[in-house]
């Protein structure tokens, strides 16, 4: 397989940052998205280049469409159309709703939905072009099953499922897959680790009694991103260790 270029939104947090790894052992030219003037850059990239890893970085706000096209534009003139779009980028704000601000619920509608459109539109166009494209979406169990103070969160997961279901009905035609992939529980997901004993407790609400790995999640996206996937899109795969719940 010649190099793909894959794009990872998000790619320095805990699964982010598996997921730029899997991606790159597949061969992948991988670049990882932060957010602009990103704290975390300088040192995650040297933290990875001292594993053996060489990724590009791209600085965006992708809840913002001008930043997002920069972002998208300056790396396809610098290497070329993107083959794998993996959008791991998202945002929660846990409140009940009768506590729920406007500018909770906007600013995770920003951060899932608007996000979710600005990057995706970013790759369409050249992937239909060359009739090839991966595109991965992280959605979430919560979008599903609902979750108690996530109101914002699930209606905006749960819409990831449905333009996930409908966009692989019109890319399909042209070569190009659309999944999303629901993760449960999943240790050092979050920008937040939770205390030791909510960390106990959620693992022992999971059938498999342990929270999820970041590279058991990585592992999917990179099978997802892969030619043995070509027959599979508009399907959400589950992450969750048999949870009926997750985030």
């Amino acid at each position: 397989m010649s190099s793909r270029i894959a794009y990872v939104t998000s790619g320095m947090g805990g699964v982010g940052t598996a997921i730029c790894q899997a991606l790159a052992r597949s061969g992948h030219t991988v670049v990882a998205g932060c957010a602009p003037d990103s704290p975390r850059r300088a040192a995650w990239l040297a933290a990875q280049k001292a594993l053996g890893f060489h990724f590009i970085a791209s600085e965006g706000d992708v809840t913002d469409w001008a930043s997002t096209t920069r972002a998208f534009g300056a790396v396809q003139r610098e290497l070329g159309p993107i083959d794998v779009l993996v959008h791991n980028a998202g945002r929660s704000c846990e409140r009940h709703f009768r506590d729920m601000a406007p500018s909770d619920w906007q600013a995770v509608i920003r951060g899932n939905i608007d996000s979710l459109f600005n990057v995706t539109k970013q790759v369409v166009d050249s992937m239909m072009e060359r009739r090839f494209g991966r595109i991965v979406l992280m959605a979430s169990l919560t979008g599903g099953q609902g979750r108690v103070r996530e109101v914002n969160y699930a209606t905006a997961k749960a819409a990831a499922q449905g333009f996930t279901r409908s966009l692989a009905q019109e890319l399909a035609p042209h070569g190009i897959t659309v999944n999303t992939v629901s993760p449960g529980h999943i240790a050092g997901a979050g920008a937040r680790t939770p205390p030791p004993d909510v960390l106990q407790q959620l693992a022992a609400a999971t059938p498999v009694r342990r929270l999820g790995r970041p590279e058991e999640v990585a592992s999917l996206c990179n099978w997802l991103a892969s030619d043995d996937a070509a027959f599979m899109t508009g399907v959400d795969f589950p992450v969750n260790g048999g949870a009926l719940t997750g985030r």
